[in-house]
């Protein structure tokens, strides 16, 4: 039976890239040759995101407000109806080429492969030192709660098996998401690996991440993650 592939990209304020972003997504899964959607979840934003996304490419869906990426990802896990997700986020700092990459280990049976920033090195320029180091830390404690090394845990460039996302429940509304997703889909016995993917600093603007709010956010996921699946 032919898979179907759903892409899911949150997006909030990125008015600047969301068309590249979707046209480039759109032309990469054209060369993949099976059915796929791409959903463009937009949470609330304030600027023309909306409006600029190339028409016939991408279904739209909206959360009304801003209420944070994970309810934007969980939006588009609901509607989506492929066999096989992808994420990726709208910024512009992935290579919609590197998700021919993390789909063959999936169609090969893996249940969910991410990709890693840091895994070969070269990503140490893709985002600021402190957020590199919040992100090493974060991925010491995955790797404590769950017995399993991850390189990098923050990554928006992800490819699952329909039941990976089926079989946990999330909760999370804002970028702690990235978390959640990292520890449920480890400690839930799906086969989970990293591949390198080429990485850029996003394109326009800052990043919206609060290192010391959501760096807080994010441990209290881990713990909870840690007793509820």
């Amino acid at each position: 039976m032919t898979p179907m592939i759903s892409v899911v990209i949150p997006a909030y304020n990125e008015e600047k890239t969301i068309a590249d972003v979707v046209s480039r997504t759109h032309s990469v899964m054209k060369t993949v040759r099976l059915p796929f959607e791409l959903l463009v979840v937009d949470d609330g934003s304030t600027d023309h995101t909306r409006d600029l996304i190339p028409s016939g490419m991408a279904q739209l869906l909206t959360n009304g407000k801003n209420h944070g990426k994970g309810s934007a990802l969980r939006t588009g896990f609901r509607r989506a109806k492929g066999d096989i997700i992808v994420t990726i986020d709208s910024d512009g700092s992935h290579d919609p080429e590197d998700i021919r990459r993390l789909l063959a280990p999936v169609l090969n049976g893996s249940d969910v492969v991410m990709g890693s920033r840091f895994a070969n090195g070269k990503g140490k320029k893709s985002t600021r030192k402190l957020h590199i180091f919040g992100n090493r830390l974060i991925n010491l404690l995955i790797g404590f709660v769950t017995g399993k090394r991850i390189t990098d845990s923050q990554t928006g460039l992800r490819a699952f098996k329909r039941k990976a996302i089926d079989y946990i429940t999330l909760t999370s509304n804002g970028y702690q998401v990235e978390t959640e997703l990292t520890v449920k889909t480890l400690r839930n016995g799906s086969e989970v690996e990293e591949i390198s993917i080429d990485s850029m600093k996003r394109k326009n603007g800052a990043s919206q991440l609060k290192p010391l709010y959501d760096g807080v956010r994010i441990f209290m996921t881990i713990v909870r993650s840690r007793i509820n699946a």
